[in-house]
Formats: C-alpha cells, sequence, structure tokens
C-alpha cells in the first residue's frame, strides 16, 4: 500500500484545514487507518485511527472535539478534518495503514505516508 498525505500548509490560530491520505496499489476497505504526527524536536505522536468500517474512531485528547477523521472507502482515501487549529497542533503529519485491530501506537502500523506539513501561527 502506498499512503499520499496532502493538504498541509500554513494557517493562523482557529483556522482549519482537511488533510487527505489517498492510497494506491490496494484497497484500504480492509484496514485501520490512523493519523500520527511529529512536532519540532518531539517524537511521533497518535492524532486519531478509524477503524475499516469507520464505524469506530479514536482520537488524542488534545485534540478531541477539534479533529474528525472519516474515510471514504470508495475513493481509497482518509480524511482528518481539523478545525480551531492551535500553535501547538503545528506538526509533519502523517497517516498510516494497518492489516488488523485498531491501535494507538505508531509501532503498530505497517505503512507510512510520506508527510505532510501544518503549521499554525499565533
Amino acid at each position: 500500500v502506498q499512503l499520499q498525505a496532502s493538504g498541509g500548509g500554513l494557517v493562523q490560530t482557529g483556522g482549519f484545514l482537511r488533510l487527505s491520505c489517498a492510497a494506491s496499489g490496494r484497497r484500504i476497505s480492509t484496514y485501520v487507518m490512523g493519523w500520527f504526527r511529529q512536532g519540532p524536536g518531539k517524537e511521533r505522536e497518535f492524532v486519531a485511527f478509524i477503524s475499516s468500517t469507520g464505524h469506530i474512531t479514536n482520537y488524542e485528547d488534545s485534540v478531541k472535539g477539534r479533529f474528525t477523521i472519516f474515510r471514504d472507502n470508495a475513493r481509497n482515501t482518509v480524511y482528518l478534518r481539523m478545525a480551531s487549529l492551535k500553535p501547538d497542533d503545528t506538526a509533519v503529519y502523517y497517516c498510516a495503514a494497518k492489516q488488523a485491530g485498531t491501535s494507538r501506537s505508531p509501532g503498530g502500523y505497517d505503512y507510512w505516508g510520506q508527510g505532510t506539513q501544518v503549521t499554525v501561527s499565533s
């Protein structure tokens, strides 16, 4: 599975962005999909995951109520809608796929995209 993340950019505090993760090479309809981020000088951290059917989602506490993960299996794409952005959200955002079981750990994922930069100015 090849993953291509896009949609990052520069936005002011309180703004919004929608990230996309387009998959190719294989249908992702049976994969759990996750978003992770890595800020300057920080380790990669969990943001959200969504089950293969989309019925189960899970979020890191600091993004609950502001970020929404959703998927369109027909388009082989997963999205992350981000609202009320804060400077602390500044990071490179990565999408990832895993074949079985949900996980908040980066080590649990089998495939990774290249990342897209999100910068939130104060």
